[in-house]
């Protein structure tokens, strides 16, 4: 079975083309990427911009046919933290069915959690102890575990939690400057810190903590020097938390144009990837993870699961 899976996000917009066997294996067949920043001063104003409308209509078309190149046998399409917070959902979704005709479901944070994990977790290899994963989006933050005496076996309930915390609704709210000032960075770090208060049972001594979506890709990439993203060598990729530190560090002494020119990877994201590296490294020592494993794998990658499994029943 192939599926288009169409990922609307606070900052990007993503389409994965996908097979996927009878015993749910996924094999990427192609995946786009375009960064529309659809959430841009949603935080704020609580409404999607109207050039917004036009843009991610035009984008969905280009997936729609690009899918329809590819024979696809269905579409499905997402959106998250940025359409759940505007007042003008509705409109923006029946703008896109009309004029695309897509229907575009908008997760709750618990649902985007659930099928990020489940992508997430499609093609971890390697390892030792029971997963948490965390996606460090633009306007939220999931973060999903097992817990309990049972965690190792996997017959354990999974905890799908959401925050309210993303990179671009963070460099939004504190990091005004650029760079920015360390006034900002503390009341950033505030934010973060609270937001992890209601976690409970969570260390790093009993998991192994996997990062999805772009802030743990890129400074993966960084941390490689890879000129541009390269999924061979992004996938799997094991970063310490010695390191994430160390890139954060650097990352908050730049400006965008200094990020930009670390490597094409950055492309997008060089204004906001100090506020995910600031999410990132905040998590890892408030549950102390030494290491976090990379994964281009999740929301996109469980739509094409969850649609599949439709089909099993």
């Amino acid at each position: 079975m192939r599926i288009a899976s169409i990922d609307i996000g606070t900052n990007t917009l993503l389409l994965l083309v996908a097979d996927i066997d009878t015993k749910g294996v996924i094999h990427l067949v192609h995946h786009e990427e375009r960064v529309p920043r659809l959430g841009r001063d949603v935080d704020k104003q609580r409404v999607i911009g109207i050039s917004a409308f036009d843009k991610i209509g035009w984008i969905l078309n280009e997936y729609k046919n690009l899918s329809v190149q590819h024979r696809c046998d269905a579409i499905v399409a997402c959106a998250t933290s940025a359409v759940r917070d505007a007042a003008n959902r509705s409109d923006f979704i029946s703008y896109l069915r009309s004029t695309t005709g897509i229907n575009v479901e908008v997760l709750t944070g618990e649902e985007e959690a659930i099928w990020s994990y489940r992508g997430a977790m499609s093609d971890i290899k390697g390892l030792g102890l029971p997963a948490a994963v965390i996606d460090i989006g633009g306007g939220s933050t999931e973060v999903s575990f097992p817990q309990g005496s049972e965690a190792a076996s996997g017959k354990t309930p999974l905890h799908h939690l959401s925050y309210q915390l993303g990179s671009v609704r963070l460099t939004e709210r504190y990091l005004q400057h650029s760079p920015p000032v360390p006034g900002e960075v503390e009341a950033a770090k505030d934010s973060i810190r609270e937001a992890w208060n209601p976690i409970e049972g969570l260390d790093g001594r009993r998991y192994d903590l996997v990062g999805a979506a772009g802030t743990v890709t890129t400074l993966a990439c960084l941390d490689q020097k890879l000129p541009e993203f390269l999924l061979e060598k992004v996938s799997g990729y094991r970063l310490s938390r010695e390191h994430v530190e160390a890139w954060l560090e650097k990352l908050l002494k730049m400006t965008p144009e200094q990020i930009q020119s670390l490597s094409q990877a950055t492309l997008g994201r060089s204004d906001i990837l100090t506020a995910g590296a600031l999410i990132l490294a905040e998590f890892m020592k408030r549950f102390r993870f030494e290491t976090v494993i990379a994964t281009e794998r999740g929301l996109r990658y469980g739509l094409v699961i969850r649609e599949w499994e439709k089909t099993q029943k």
